[in-house]
């Protein structure tokens, strides 16, 4: 007698904080400086954040990376749901796509910031 495997169920909410962070760190040359100086706070030590320009495409390519995992997770893969799990409702997995859309936008402004950036400080 054959008995059925199961598969464990992964936890992805790993990577929406993985695009958030990395589009952080994309940004983080930019936005800080920015921010900071809108707070009031400056000194000559915000040149170190300036200084991060050089890993900014390694960032931009780790933000692009986990914005396509988050995709193929809720488009390309199939599920495995059983009856009765949260995850057989259509509901929710329209609020899923809902919230990525969302979150994507989001971060790909984020990421954009250095390009529109000198139109917040005319």
């Amino acid at each position: 007698m054959a008995t059925e495997q199961e598969i464990p169920e992964k936890n992805t909410s790993w990577l929406g904080v993985g695009a958030i962070l990395a589009a952080v760190g994309a940004s983080v040359c930019c936005v800080g400086p920015l921010l900071l100086l809108s707070l009031g706070i400056g000194g000559a030590w915000m040149s170190t954040l300036t200084s991060m320009e050089s890993i900014r495409p390694f960032f931009i390519v780790l933000t692009l990376i986990f914005i396509g995992l988050g995709y193929r997770k809720l488009y390309l893969v199939p599920e495995n749901c059983k009856e009765g799990e949260a995850c057989s409702v259509s509901e929710t997995k329209q609020k899923q796509r809902l919230i990525f859309w969302i979150g994507s936008i989001l971060i790909l402004l984020l990421l954009a910031f250095p390009w529109y950036a000198p139109y917040f400080m005319e």
